[in-house]
């Protein structure tokens, strides 16, 4: 099953770190946030992408051109008999297959889907951005998709909360609780699985997927819900950033699912990539 990622936005309230790259190569932990997706996508043995490229994409294409050369050891010699070279060593790399697209500058979210048709296979697909990490399980949302039989699965999530919250009893505080995950409200939380004939829904190239494909596909009775009651964010802001670093530098990690389930069901060198 094909993976579209949608990476070509201009990240604009992430203007901190992307005057100078694309949002989705913002990095945590000394990696790009599309990693950190691409690598949760892995867990679940989906290993096919199309990313849908705009903004800046020809840093995304260099670094997956230098991955390999980049993320291992390198063995460079300088001259002498037979000349310079430069060898790559061994090392367990995703067995990932990532189609980098050129999708426009300025085109919105539906007409970046519409472009990946091509490379998207004519059949059942995911789709999800590429600044928003989760711990949902691949699995359960494809069977979720599957049993419905509609053409559209969106993941919901409760956003976690921007400010404390507090109970009272009159003036008397009876509960504080620090930035709680939001108790109320459903958001989009992306990571949807769509059949190829949704791409119908989408007009042209000024599309938002989020307005009117979303919006006629539920009045179709064509869109379902998968409620995720664990991990996500969306990195959104610096503020967002800095909270995902945090987190990486702690060990908190719950969305680098590789690294908990050290890989029981997926490629085997998952764990040693993640090192």
């Amino acid at each position: 099953m094909r993976v579209a990622i949608l990476a070509g936005g201009h990240g604009t309230r992430l203007a901190e770190e992307t005057q100078v790259r694309p949002k989705p190569m913002v990095e945590i932990g000394g990696r790009p946030i599309l990693w950190h997706i691409m690598m949760h996508y892995s867990r679940h043995n989906l290993n096919e992408f199309a990313v849908a490229l705009g903004y800046k994409g020809e840093y995304i294409k260099r670094y997956f051109a230098d991955y390999a050369a980049l993320n291992g050891d390198l063995t460079v010699r300088m001259g002498g008999p037979g000349g310079a070279s430069v060898r790559a060593h061994e090392r367990p790399h995703p067995e990932w297959t990532v189609d980098l697209v050129e999708t426009g500058a300025d085109t919105m979210t539906g007409g970046r889907v519409k472009r990946l048709a091509p490379w998207l296979g004519g059949e059942t697909f995911m789709l999800t951005w590429g600044d928003g990490v989760s711990d949902v399980d691949l699995d359960e949302l494809l069977a979720f998709h599957r049993s419905h039989g509609k053409l559209a699965t969106v993941t919901a999530v409760r956003p976690p909360a921007r400010y404390g919250h507090m109970v009272f009893d009159g003036a008397r505080v009876t509960k504080f609780a620090e930035k709680p995950q939001a108790a109320e409200g459903w958001i989009n939380g992306a990571f949807f699985v769509l059949e190829p004939q949704v791409l119908d829904y989408i007009a042209g190239d000024q599309i938002m997927f989020e307005h009117e494909p979303l919006e006629r596909l539920a009045s179709d009775g064509e869109l379902m819900a998968y409620h995720h009651r664990g991990f996500w964010a969306c990195m959104d802001t610096l503020r967002d950033k800095t909270k995902l670093e945090e987190m990486w530098a702690s060990g908190n990690r719950p969305w680098a699912t590789w690294e908990r389930e050290q890989c029981a069901s997926s490629s085997p060198a998952i764990a040693a990539i993640s090192a």
